[in-house]
């Protein structure tokens, strides 16, 4: 049996949680959101709390059982308070600017780049450099947050380009003198 899957799941006050044999649904003060659950996860709700067990014992029932487990958690977690990344931008000229339902991105091309904001995110840009991304959807804001991040991976030499907050680039040492 999973470790953490084992581990209760707290549910806060303002947080109200519907499950069926097949989908959950979690709704709170920040959004709603719903996930399928394969036949073989039940779901027990005790209490403010509740329980992922399985119904059957096998070994890849037993990797979901974690899994689902963790999905649940952040679900509960992402409605309740939200999950936040912040994204740098590092380089001469580097910008951005929210325009619309697009993010505007000056990346040292001889174009803009134009992203579409997902109706998840909340997007807001500080000192045109520092990008804040707001979602209660976990999967979704790591997934934007990486969409924007491949327009410039950080490289080694100069550590231009988008970096996640707290992201350390080690430096290579680049060419030398004969």
């Amino acid at each position: 049996m999973s470790r953490i899957g084992k581990l209760p799941i707290n549910i806060p006050n303002n947080v109200d949680v519907n499950y069926s044999e097949s989908t959950i649904k979690v709704k709170g003060k920040f959004g709603e959101l719903e996930t399928k659950i394969p036949d073989a996860i039940e779901i027990i709700h005790e209490d403010n709390s509740l329980k992922v067990s399985l119904k059957t014992d096998g070994r890849d029932l037993r990797s979901l059982h974690g899994l689902y487990r963790t999905l649940i958690n952040n679900m509960i977690i992402g409605v309740s308070e939200q999950f936040q990344l912040t994204l740098i931008l590092k380089g001469v000229g580097y910008r951005a600017a929210v325009q619309k339902n697009e993010i505007v991105l000056s990346l040292g091309y001889s174009h803009p780049v134009k992203i579409e904001i997902p109706k998840d995110i909340s997007v807001e840009v500080l000192q045109n450099t520092t990008i804040n991304l707001k979602s209660c959807n976990k999967e979704l804001l790591g997934l934007f947050a990486s969409n924007i991040r491949a327009w410039r991976r950080p490289e080694p030499y100069k550590g231009k380009g988008i970096l996640y907050k707290d992201e350390q680039i080690i430096r290579k040492v680049g060419k030398s003198g004969k």
